[in-house]
């Protein structure tokens, strides 16, 4: 895999060199193509010109910035890697925080920080020295052309660069409406604890899938196989009102019983139990 970012992390006088990889995959999306009905001919978009209509060839496309109204001054690649060339270059820590004092929302993107040549007993340092703090870096970083809000974490045996959105960009939760607040009777409350305690087991990743992802491929091997005819819908529980939250909970809880008694996993021990 090629690294997406050479450069070097900077705290203080020290420097540590490194290289950004990617820590998750890209989605594989399910693509659709946009067809003519009548006969199933993909449709392409063509790239023209306000001015006349015209096509216009890549080679004849620049990019451009919009400062007044329908007038544009040309940026060429150039142009951009002139803009603050060393903050491109180097992962600059701001300060250290501890890491239960961030909004874990700011949090979006991660990636690998693989330490380059000569750089190891200064990682090894940051790493160790951030897992015994309790603490992450807050750093700025050029991705890209764009600069970004990141954090420097310790992950297992070496370092992740998480990418952060800058504070401003969280839409305020006071904007949206919260549940009123009712009065949770204290057995109501004693079994949506036994609810949780029936319904936790052991962390396994195996565990999650993407089923919608799944199901959408079986529909479309279903249909290829029948022709292109519509596959028949699937059926639909009955929709309930919860009147009785009670009766709800202990029934969810017989339920989360039975189901983890036939998997066969195990359930997260409390702590102070044997």
């Amino acid at each position: 895999m090629r690294a997406i970012w050479k450069g070097a992390i900077s705290f203080g006088l020290v420097t540590i060199p490194i290289s950004l990889y990617p820590a998750t995959r890209k989605e594989e999306e399910i693509k659709f193509r946009m067809l003519r009905d009548s006969d199933l001919s993909p449709i392409h978009f063509k790239r023209v010109a306000e001015a006349d209509g015209k096509e216009v060839p890549w080679e004849h496309i620049v990019k451009g910035y919009e400062y007044s109204k329908d007038e544009f001054v040309v940026i060429t690649d150039e142009d951009l890697e002139r803009v603050d060339i060393e903050a491109t270059q180097t992962v600059d820590i701001l300060n250290f925080v501890k890491i239960d004092e961030v909004n874990p929302l700011l949090f979006y993107k991660p990636y690998y920080m693989e330490c380059g040549k000569g750089g190891d007993k200064a990682y090894v340092l940051l790493r160790d020295a951030l897992r015994d703090a309790g603490k992450i870096g807050i750093a700025k970083v050029v991705i890209k052309t764009r600069q970004h809000l990141a954090s420097i974490k310790p992950q297992e045996k070496g370092l992740m660069l998480e990418l952060m959105h800058f504070p401003n960009e969280l839409l305020d939760a006071s904007e949206f409406k919260v549940p009123s607040e009712s009065t949770v009777a204290k057995a109501e409350m004693k079994m949506a604890h036994q609810l949780i305690d029936s319904m936790t087991t052991e962390w396994n990743s195996e565990d999650y899938k993407d089923e919608y992802h799944e199901a959408v491929e079986k529909m479309i091997q279903a249909k290829l196989e029948s022709g292109g005819k519509p596959a028949p819908a699937p059926k639909k529980k009955a929709a309930t009102n919860v009147v009785d939250l009670a009766s709800v909970l202990q029934r969810s809880i017989e339920e989360a019983s039975v189901k983890h008694t036939r998997s066969g996993r195990p359930k997260t021990p409390k702590k102070g139990v044997a």
